[in-house]
């Protein structure tokens, strides 16, 4: 796989999005690739923490127009793509090894997810996460209507997904979004270190207490993360998100 890459830095698993010229947008491989990998690294005996990233300018702009078009016309892709969602998602949330993400350039629909699922978020002085779901006639289904709530308030996260305006490192930080910022050329580096320190920690008691902690979310994957994904896939095949697609193409085509 070249969309998605592993690597073994000592008890470190450096996972990376690996489309720099696309922005880390999603392909098929990258989709299927982030559904599967958080078990794999889980399984690893070596392996004691893991760091998610993107290379080149962006953490991940998410989706792609490819896939967007697909799934409007394509009953089994699109049910693929929700189940990857499905997986994406409880994957991050249920891999025994802490997860710090180290969001390097704009993290965008699931790239933001990703950002807000992991367990640690250092992002770059120039970053920024946004969810713009709505704006593309989606239901934020794949994390933001989940995860969202439970760190910024549900104010205060209807106002972010509604809108999908982009927040900025240190307001990331503020809105308990981020841990801290980082200079865009010490980010890895400082990711890298704080995988360190939580690889050294004694195993079982910070397994057992990402999970502890991680009950607020589990109590949430039924009662929303499931509706959200189920909405969000009939919306993908839906008149708005459609016209909204369209609109993208043509804006592309006249630049």
């Amino acid at each position: 796989m070249t969309d998605l890459v592993v690597t073994a830095v000592g008890p470190v698993r450096l996972v990376e999005l690996n489309r720099p010229e696309q922005r880390n947008a999603m392909s098929d491989e990258l989709h299927t690739g982030l559904a599967s990998v958080w078990d794999e690294v889980a399984a690893d005996p070596a392996a004691r923490a893991v760091v998610l990233t993107g290379r080149g300018r962006a953490f991940s702009a998410g989706g792609n127009i490819d896939a967007m078009t697909r799934v409007q016309r394509d009953t089994a892709y699109r049910e693929r793509q929700v189940d990857e969602a499905r997986r994406i998602i409880t994957g991050l949330i249920r891999c025994p090894l802490p997860v710090v993400a180290a969001v390097n350039g704009p993290a965008v629909g699931l790239g933001c997810s990703l950002a807000l699922l992991s367990d640690l978020v250092l992002i770059a002085d120039d970053a920024y996460v946004a969810d713009p779901h709505v704006q593309v006639g989606l239901v934020a289904g794949d994390g933001g209507a989940f995860v969202l709530p439970l760190l910024v308030g549900a104010t205060r996260a209807k106002e972010l997904l509604f809108l999908g305006d982009r927040v900025g490192a240190e307001d990331a930080v503020r809105l308990g979004i981020a841990n801290r910022v980082a200079p865009k050329d010490k980010l890895l580096d400082e990711a890298m270190e704080l995988a360190a320190r939580l690889a050294a920690l004694p195993a079982q008691a910070l397994r057992e207490t990402k999970r502890a902690v991680n009950r607020h979310l589990e109590q949430a994957l039924d009662t929303v993360m499931e509706p959200a994904l189920l909405a969000e896939r009939d919306t993908m095949h839906g008149p708005e998100h459609i016209a909204a697609v369209e609109r993208i193409i043509a804006s592309r085509g006249r630049g």
